[in-house]
This record gives structure tokens, C-alpha cells and sequence, in this order.
């Protein structure tokens, strides 16, 4: 018995194809395949024979078969669905174009036998005769102008969205976070400086410093539990031609770059509600199989990085940014990228204030500062689950320079200097602070010793190079082994000028209990293997991965590094391991422990613990 099952299935498929390729036709006639000499007493003894006890007898043999290989186990359920869907669509648009057809042969009638009429006598008959062949040939143009009509607005398939909507695609998701940072003990907190809280709020009087107001400091010392959520919401629309446009909204604390965090109780607590801010807003051309594209606006990272070493993962980059790749041999294919981005504009109106040499009072000259990159690579498939890639790029920090003031008069906090916006109007920590101001010695000041307002800028230069390689051992499928790399070399970085204008990363100088010579550097790189499943996306999916970080103070800008090894910035060494496990589809959980030292200057450690619970939709 087990044995004939699947020769009467091979039987009954080619009967299956035949009837509803019937189906889709006959309409069209004025008939279903029921109708055609069937008596109604083989209708009866079908019906008594019990082809389909869970579904009503349709008058169609097609659907009725169906409904019988369902009940055979030869289809399953949502394939017979399936099938009675395409052939009821069908069915309906040769119906609207039989109707059609005959519309339009009833009009060409009307219009003979009315142009015949104008020209005869009056008291003269006609009959008009359409021959069969015409009939056919106006059936067969109405039916392909319904098709087309119904594929482009869907009215033949119920439940399906216009086209015009269809190009449109939503995404997003949302990840919930317990984030505990532990700090051990010998932290410097005193020396701790906050830059950025000085630089986006009003100046610090350095003057203070030794007295009991010190300057803004980072919290080194005390150990904090935070809940903390991101919500992001994505659109993306195909336009025509190559082009397409996207949106993102999402949550957070600040327009920080480098974070979409938003920490609950925080920004007024009392369940006060949180805002979404603009994280992604852009148009894009796409040509030669989506070989070159062109992006223009606010985008995703548009260079090639395994690790968060010099850009964090969710960084967005304002500007505009070309990638092309071509495939020279099978599996082996060199891209590019290359881009302008910029970083800070001058504001329109910025800057009133007197001139010490001339009296005048004017606006200040524009600092705009930029990001120029550009980046080379290959990437190699040596086997089917197996691929290598490595990157080399160029970026140049243009600008970013902080450049000391004219001679300039301070006498409170709202006081303006003309280059105190070539300070950084966001940070985070670990670059390497010089003054700004050129303050002038006079009777309102103590002649240099009280309202010393100052603000501080970056004393060096960054142009950075960056090495980038990731191997990805597949052997194993469905689990990998990943090994990511990535150096870092500020090829800007400038030791003497550091040691003559750095007020921070400084050594201590044992015999005099001060500051001593600066200690950064101008290096970084990161090692990391990954082992598991590449992307964690289905139930039980699940990868672990462990790696060392060393970044240097100068080796680029700490403002769009990682910001959550250390808490943040460059300056910073130690290792890190973690993993994720799939909870459900597209539902993952993840955890993760990071352990940071300063490299430079007064003592820091951080250890951070961070346990995810994430949805993608």
C-alpha cells in the first residue's frame, strides 16, 4: 500500500496542471469545467463519495481536486490555498475581459450599423456581421490590457497593497539594556576633566582650579545601574531609475553621534516622555547592477570596518559618499569608497565682540570643519562559506586643529574670543587639550591671576591611516570562525607639539609632584575572533566572540570612537568578551563584559557589564 501511494500521486499531477489550466479559461466561455456534459448524477455520486469532507463541494473540478489531494496528504493546506487563490484571480480577470470584449464588439456594431445608416436611403436594413476572427483578436487585447491593469493596481488579488506602496519598506528595532559600571578603586577623580561639558557650556575659569570649585570631571568614582532602551524606525522607498531615498528615527538622551541610548528616569524622569531625533535622512543612485552608488545627505558609515576601533557601529556620516565595486574574476572583487563630510558649519551670525587692536566690533571668520576620506579594498571568496577581505584607508581631519586666540578681553563667562569655535563641539575623552585664549592682563582680571575664562581645543592634527582585514572560516557551516583586525596610525601626530601645549594625558613628574611630559600616542589596534553563527536570527542561534583593544589618545578623534568600551574615547586598553543567543526569530539576547584602563595620564579603570534583550523587525 505504502509503496503505489507516490506512483498515484505522479498520476494525479499532470490532471491537476490540465484542470487548472482549465480553470484559468473557461470563465472566460461561460462555463466551468462542471458544466461540460456532466450529468447530475455523477455530480451526486461524487458529492456521496466523500472527495473532501473538510471543505463544501465547489462547482469548479479544480478546486474540488484539490480540496481531494489536501485530503490525500499530496498538498498541504496553505498550498491548495494558494492554488484556489491563483485560480479564482485568474478566473476573475478572464471574465472582466470576456466582458470587455464584448463591450467593445457591441460598440463597433453600433458604430457600423450607424455609419451605414447615415449612408443609405432612408427605409434601407443592415445587419452587421463581426466576424469570429475579430472577436478573438478584441478578446485577446482587452485581456492584456486587464492583466496589466490588474498586475499594476492589484485589484484582482484582495488584501494586496498598490504599487506605488510596494516600493515602500519599513524596518526597525529595539533593544532593552541593564548596563552596570564599576569602578575600582585609585581612580584620579579630581584630575578627571570633562572637556566637552567646558566646551558646550560656558567657559571654565582656570584661576578656580586650585581652589574648592574644581573644573567639570567625569564620575570615575562611583558605581552606577542603568535601564536603558533604543528604539530606532526605518523607511526606505524605491523611486525609479536607480533611485531610492531613506528615513530613520530614534531614540536618545542628546544628539550625541555615537549613541541612541535613551536611560530610563533620565532627560526629567516621573515618566516623563522621551525625544526621537533625526538619525538618518538621505537619497541615493544606484547603477550597474547596484555596482557604483552615490549617497547624499545623512547615511550609514559608508567605509568598510569590521571593528568599532576608529568609527562606532552606529554612526551616522553627514555629506556625501560614492562606493563602486566591480568582480574582476569569480570571487575576487576591489572596491572603493570616497567621501566629504562635514563635521561642524560656522553658524551664520556667529561672534560679537571688540577688537583690542582696532575697537571695531565684528563677527567672527568661519572655521568649518571637515572629514575627507577615502578607502581601497578587496574581497576574495576562497570557498563556498569562506571569504577573506582587507582594506586600507586615508582620512584627513581638516580643521579640526584648536588655534589660540588673538589678544582678547574677558571679563565674565559671556565674554568671546575670535577661535574659541575651533574648539570640538562634541567629545568624548581621551584627545589631548590645549587653551584657547589669549586673555589680556588687566586691572578687571587681577592682572592675570582671577576670571581667567577659558576654553580648550585639540593640539594636534589627525590624518589618520587605517588597516582593516577580516577572515571568515566557514568549514564548519552553519557555525564560523571570524577573525577581525584593525590598526590605526595618525599620520598627523606631531610629540613635540604636544609636549609643549598639552594641559591633560601628561605623566606625573615624581620630584615636583606635577605634571609631567606628555605620555599619549598616536596608535591603536584591535584584535577579535567570533565563533558561531554569523548573524544570530532564528531560535537557538547564538555566537560568542572575545578580543583586546589598545587605542591610544591621538592615534584619530574620540568623538565617533566606540562609546561603550571605557565609557567611551580613545586612551583606552583592555579586553572584552560577550555573546548573543536566539530567543526567537529575529529575538536575541545578548551579554557583554568590557574591561578598560587608561594608557596615559592620571589613573582610570572602568569596568562595564551590559545584558541586551533585542527585537529586529
Amino acid at each position: 500500500m505504502f509503496e503505489k501511494k507516490p506512483d498515484a500521486r505522479r498520476r494525479l499531477m499532470p490532471l491537476a496542471v490540465s484542470l487548472c489550466a482549465l480553470a484559468c479559461f473557461a470563465p472566460a466561455f461561460g462555463q466551468s469545467a462542471s458544466d461540460e456534459g456532466q450529468a447530475p448524477a455523477k455530480r451526486s455520486d461524487s458529492k456521496r463519495s466523500g472527495v473532501s469532507q473538510a471543505k463544501p463541494t465547489s462547482p469548479n473540478a479544480t478546486i474540488n481536486l484539490v480540496h481531494m489531494l489536501v485530503k490525500q496528504g499530496v498538498l498541504k493546506e496553505e498550498q491548495a490555498e494558494a492554488l484556489i487563490k491563483q485560480a479564482n484571480d485568474e478566473a476573475y480577470v478572464a471574465r472582466e475581459a470576456a466582458k470587455g470584449a464584448t463591450a467593445k464588439a457591441d460598440e463597433a456594431a453600433k458604430a457600423a450599423n450607424a455609419a451605414t445608416a447615415a449612408a443609405s436611403p432612408p427605409g434601407t436594413r443592415h445587419v452587421t456581421y463581426v466576424p469570429e476572427v475579430v472577436k478573438r483578436q478584441l478578446r485577446e487585447e482587452i485581456k492584456r490590457e486587464v492583466m496589466d491593469r490588474a498586475h499594476k493596481e492589484n485589484w484582482a488579488s484582495p488584501g494586496a497593497y498598490p504599487e506605488w506602496a510596494q516600493r515602500i519598506r519599513f524596518s526597525g528595532d529595539l533593544r532593552a539594556r541593564y548596563q552596570g559600571s564599576f569602578f575600582p578603586t585609585g581612580n584620579d577623580q579630581l584630575n578627571a576633566y570633562n572637556f566637552n561639558t567646558i566646551n558646550t557650556g560656558s567657559p571654565y575659569d582656570v584661576s578656580l582650579i586650585s581652589n574648592p570649585n574644581p573644573a567639570p570631571t567625569y564620575n570615575v568614582t562611583k558605581d552606577r545601574h542603568q535601564p536603558r532602551l533604543r528604539a530606532r524606525l526605518g523607511m526606505e522607498a524605491d523611486i525609479y531609475n536607480g533611485f531610492s531615498a531613506g528615513l530613520r528615527i530614534a531614540t536618545g538622551e542628546n544628539s550625541s553621534p555615537v549613541s541612541t541610548n535613551q536611560t530610563l528616569g533620565a532627560s526629567g524622569g516621573n515618566f516623563s516622555k522621551y525625544a526621537l531625533w533625526l538619525d538618518r535622512g538621505y537619497l541615493k543612485y544606484q547603477a550597474w547592477n547596484n555596482d557604483v552608488a552615490v549617497s547624499i545627505g545623512r547615511f550609514d558609515n559608508p567605509f568598510w570596518s569590521p571593528t568599532d576601533l576608529a568609527w562606532h557601529r552606529d554612526l551616522g556620516f553627514d555629506g556625501i559618499a560614492a562606493q563602486a565595486k566591480y568582480e574582476i574574476a569569480q570571487g575576487i572583487t576591489p572596491f572603493a569608497v570616497a567621501g566629504a563630510f562635514p563635521i561642524y558649519n560656522t553658524d551664520f551670525n556667529v561672534g560679537t565682540n571688540l577688537d583690542p587692536a582696532t575697537g571695531d566690533v565684528a563677527k567672527f571668520a568661519s572655521r568649518d570643519k571637515w572629514l575627507f576620506g577615502g578607502q581601497a579594498g578587496v574581497a576574495t571568496r576562497f570557498a563556498p562559506e569562506s571569504a577573506f577581505r582587507v582594506a586600507v584607508a586615508y582620512y584627513d581631519f581638516h580643521n579640526v586643529q584648536g588655534r589660540l586666540s588673538g589678544p582678547c578681553f574677558v571679563r565674565s563667562a559671556s565674554d568671546l574670543c575670535d577661535t574659541d569655535i575651533t574648539r570640538p563641539s562634541f567629545a568624548q575623552k581621551g584627545n589631548t587639550y590645549r587653551s584657547l585664549r589669549d586673555i589680556i592682563s588687566e586691572p578687571s582680571n587681577n592682572f592675570g591671576t582671577t576670571n581667567l575664562y577659558q576654553y580648550f581645543g585639540l593640539v594636534g592634527q589627525y590624518r589618520p591611516v587605517v588597516a582593516s582585514a577580516q577572515l571568515d572560516l566557514g568549514h564548519f557551516h552553519p557555525v564560523h570562525i571570524v577573525l577581525d583586525g584593525e590598526y590605526i596610525w595618525n599620520s598627523a601626530f606631531d610629540r613635540g607639539l604636544m609636549n609643549a601645549f598639552a594641559v591633560n594625558n601628561r605623566g606625573p613628574d615624581i620630584a615636583t609632584n606635577v605634571p609631567g611630559p606628555y605620555n599619549g600616542g598616536n596608535q591603536g589596534w584591535l584584535a577579535r575572533v567570533t565563533v558561531g553563527d554569523k548573524v544570530v536570527k532564528r531560535l537557538w542561534d547564538w555566537n560568542v566572540h572575545a578580543g583586546y583593544k589598545y587605542l591610544e589618545s591621538d592615534a584619530t578623534i574620540d568623538a565617533f570612537v566606540d562609546s561603550d568600551f571605557g565609557l567611551g574615547g580613545t586612551n583606552l586598553k583592555g579586553y572584552f568578551v560577550g555573546g548573543n543567543v536566539g530567543l526567537s526569530d529575529n529575538v536575541w539576547a545578548s551579554l557583554r563584559w568590557m574591561s578598560a584602563n587608561n594608557i596615559a595620564g592620571v589613573p582610570y579603570a572602568v569596568d562595564v557589564l551590559q545584558v541586551d534583550l533585542n527585537a529586529k523587525f
